[in-house]
């Protein structure tokens, strides 16, 4: 049977049935245990009737032993956000499992049993939350019927807890694996027909669960990807083009074949434009016993390179352009009230363009993949975000049915996007069918800077103006930066829809005059998604505006905001797209509303949380931003200190969060903890620049990260209470955190920042 395979664009009406998984179901995933009970969730979208159309997977699975454990397949990647503990603590509140008895098993990729397992997009936990909820409870209604056909007794006097089925008015309990039997020979009930818990019964959801690999992580024992071995493995790594569509034109290995280990030297074809992401860079690989063999051979290879039409790149210059190419008229893509007519009427204008850097994921693991091609056949050991994507394209790069690629997904050291494209993988499944030898691929720090898909550079340019009664009358932001899709398609040059919906036309406030417009800027990199994605420019370029006009109004900031936002509603952007459309993060709309009561009660909350107003010392400051993002409402202060010597210290963050249900607040905390670290970096640290169209910077001496003193002192997450559909939570901190530091080192220094990373002895207005 052809299952189509799941997209984001295929949420709109999608529901799920339940169905008995077989011992079939579970070969690929180590057997089905004899006498064991198992059930499958299945997706299917539906029309606007309700009537199913198509089957979309990913199927879900979750299975009772006879000794009462409880299994249930984990089909999303973890980087660290807590989605292998986070969704199957969903399927067990439900249940009524005992927490210390759930067993999570790892899926592999696999879609006709999972759909896409592409964990990127903050995406899987409000997509799979009441799903894995309506299995938990099919599963517990058909072992209280086992006990209630066992015991007669009413049913309405039966319920599950600590993997037991109890009775309540007469204190008997048994044991799930005692039902099992029963449970599984019995009809599944309608979807229509089971009650799912009130949240005053929730024994796991909206609590903190550590996650399940803590001990594992913490002690060495977890299996990253870089830890995956099987017999015979040897290393490969590759010298790769420096420049983008560059390619091998000649090249000798004699001295790299005389280092000790070295077995084989391999060319790779590659370089192709438009990059995609899938696709290896054209490179010579050295194949060795030991990753050292490996990296002394490379060192030593003379390789002559066709550098292509990118070799005389300069990003330093091409921002220079681009800040040129901000100052005249773009292509409008929202449009709202006449700009021209209040820039003319305007009391006061003020204009700047806001500047930010190339940058790379900077994973603590860089990309490795381990391959064994055999008998036609490739299993593969990866830190993958996207496993299908992954068997897919191996598929296509050696010839083969993707029904004989078998992709393992091991633990990620980081992901941030980065793992979610396969060039990597892909290298490792060629070098091992042209090698002979099972094949890991392992990129050194060097590698993963000079050949990242990176976040683009960006220019943007708003001009906003105040009118004769002090309001905010215009708003007009002019955009350029290279965008994503010129990477699947080398002759776009704007951004996409996409990439504008984030900040940028979903622009909320209540302004009369909003107009975006976009200019070209050319892709000279592999362009890719990281954390947030174009969130990070658009809105450390909207916030600290914003901060810059409350003060020019002589409004405080927080007070501002909640006065722009205006009356409590829901508001929508499609009629002011300009021939495009709000794509809100892959949701309807409709069901997934931009609610401005929501946001200012975030707004509203970190105020309180941080005591906002509160007189600092001379020196310090706080800064203010708010932003939605992934459907997730975000509000954010930051304290700072910044010494005589321009030494900016962070002593505290604050977040206000709503996330709708929120089902593990350990995640949701730490995803915030890790957020404000992440966005530290970019920052005060993080920039890639390119000379000759080749990456400068080697490492992290000098593509920098936060350190441990430099990080925020104490980092507070208030998370709001609320009953609407869970939302993300790995990407919404990134997008108000800079701009709060932004706005808050003015608050202590009087210095604007409008270019990033933050050096305030180089700052200067644009």
């Amino acid at each position: 049977m052809n299952i189509p395979t799941f997209d984001k664009k295929d949420l709109k009406n999608v529901s799920s049935q339940i169905f008995k998984a077989s011992r079939r179901d579970f070969l690929k995933i180590g057997g089905m245990l004899a006498g064991s009970f198992a059930l499958g969730v299945s997706f299917f979208s539906c029309n606007e009737k309700g009537e199913k159309i198509s089957s979309l997977a990913p199927n879900v699975y979750l299975q009772i032993t006879s000794k009462g454990e409880v299994i249930i397949i984990a089909h999303r990647s973890e980087m660290g956000q807590g989605i292998r503990t986070s969704l199957p603590l969903i399927v067990a509140d439900e249940l009524g499992a005992d927490w210390h008895k759930v067993r999570i098993v790892q899926a592999e990729g696999d879609e006709k049993k999972y759909g896409s397992q592409n964990t990127d997009g903050s995406f899987s936990v409000r997509m799979f939350y009441k799903p894995m909820r309506e299995a938990g409870a099919v599963a517990k209604l058909l072992l209280i019927q086992a006990a209630v056909k066992l015991w007669q007794v009413p049913i309405e006097e039966c319920d599950t807890a600590k993997n037991q089925v109890v009775h309540k008015a007469s204190g008997k309990a048994i044991d799930f694996g005692e039902l099992i039997e029963s449970a599984k020979n019995s009809p599944i009930p309608r979807i229509q027909d089971i009650k799912l818990k009130e949240r005053q019964q929730f024994t796991l959801i909206g609590k903190a669960t550590p996650i399940i690999d803590l001990h594992e992580i913490v002690s060495g024992t977890a299996v990253f990807g870089i830890d995956a071995v099987v017999d015979n493995m040897k290393i490969a790594v590759i010298k790769r083009c420096p420049v983008l569509g560059g390619k091998v034109k000649s090249y000798d290995d004699k001295k790299a074949l005389a280092v000790p280990g070295v077995l084989k030297v391999i060319p790779i074809k590659g370089g192709d434009i438009p990059p995609t992401i899938e696709k290896p860079l054209s490179g010579v690989a050295v194949i060795a016993a030991n990753t050292w063999a490996a990296i002394k051979g490379r060192d030593l290879l003379d390789v002559t390179w066709d550098l292509g039409e990118h070799a005389t790149y300069n990003s330093a210059q091409q921002l220079e352009e681009l800040s040129k190419e901000v100052l005249k008229k773009g292509t409008l893509r929202r449009n709202r009230g006449n700009f021209d007519q209040a820039k003319a009427q305007a009391k006061k204008v003020i204009e700047h363009t806001y500047i930010a850097p190339y940058l790379a994921h900077g994973t603590i693991e860089p990309p490795n993949a381990l391959a064994v091609v055999k008998d036609g056949k490739c299993e593969v050991w990866a830190p993958t975000q996207h496993p299908q994507g992954a068997r897919d394209a191996i598929a296509q790069f050696l010839g083969i049915s993707a029904e004989d690629v078998k992709v393992n997904v091991t633990l990620l050291g980081g992901g941030f996007g980065r793992k979610s494209k396969p060039d990597f993988i892909v290298e490792a499944a060629l070098l091992a069918k042209e090698s002979g030898f099972p094949i890991k691929v392992q990129w050194t720090r060097e590698d993963d800077l000079h050949h990242d898909f990176f976040h683009a550079l960006s220019v943007q340019r708003i001009t906003a103006t105040i009118d004769q009664n002090n309001q905010i009358s215009g708003w007009n932001h002019h955009i350029a930066y290279p965008s994503i899709s010129a990477t699947f398609d080398a002759s776009v040059l704007q951004p996409a829809d996409g990439e504008l919906g984030q900040g940028a036309s979903d622009f909320p406030y209540n302004v009369p005059a909003v107009r975006v417009e976009t200019h070209d800027a050319k892709a000279h990199l592999r362009i890719g998604w990281l954390r947030s994605v174009r969130n990070i420019p658009q809105v450390f370029a909207i916030a600290t505006m914003l901060d810059e006009l409350a003060e020019a109004r002589g409004i405080d900031p927080v007070q501002q905001a909640l006065s722009l936002l205006g009356d409590d509603r829901s508001i929508t952007f499609d009629e002011e797209m300009v021939n495009g459309k709000y794509g809100n993060y892959g949701e309807d709309i409709s069901t997934y509303p931009w609610e401005t009561a929501r946001m200012k009660k975030v707004i509203e909350r970190v105020a309180k949380e941080a005591g906002w107003g509160k007189k600092l010392p001379a020196g310090s400051g706080l800064g203010f931003a708010a932003h939605k993002s992934f459907l997730t409402y975000v509000a954010c202060i930051v304290e700072v200190k910044v010494g005589p010597d321009n030494k900016i210290n962070i002593p505290h963050v604050h977040y206000a969060v709503d996330c709708g249900t929120a089902v593990n607040t350990d995640r949701i905390k730490s995803q915030f903890e890790g957020g404000a670290q992440f966005s530290t970096s970019i920052a005060l640290k993080s920039e890639i620049t390119v000379e000759n169209g080749a990456v400068v910077q080697n490492n992290f001496d000098a593509y920098q990260i936060v350190r441990m003193p430099e990080s925020p002192q104490q980092i507070h997450v208030h998370i709001v209470d609320s009953e609407a559909k869970p939302t993300g939570v790995g990407e919404p901190p990134v997008p108000p955190f800079t701009p709060a530091l932004c706005n808050a080192i003015y608050a202590a220094t009087g210095k604007r920042i409008y270019r990033l990373p933050i050096d305030l002895k180089e700052q200067r207005s644009y």
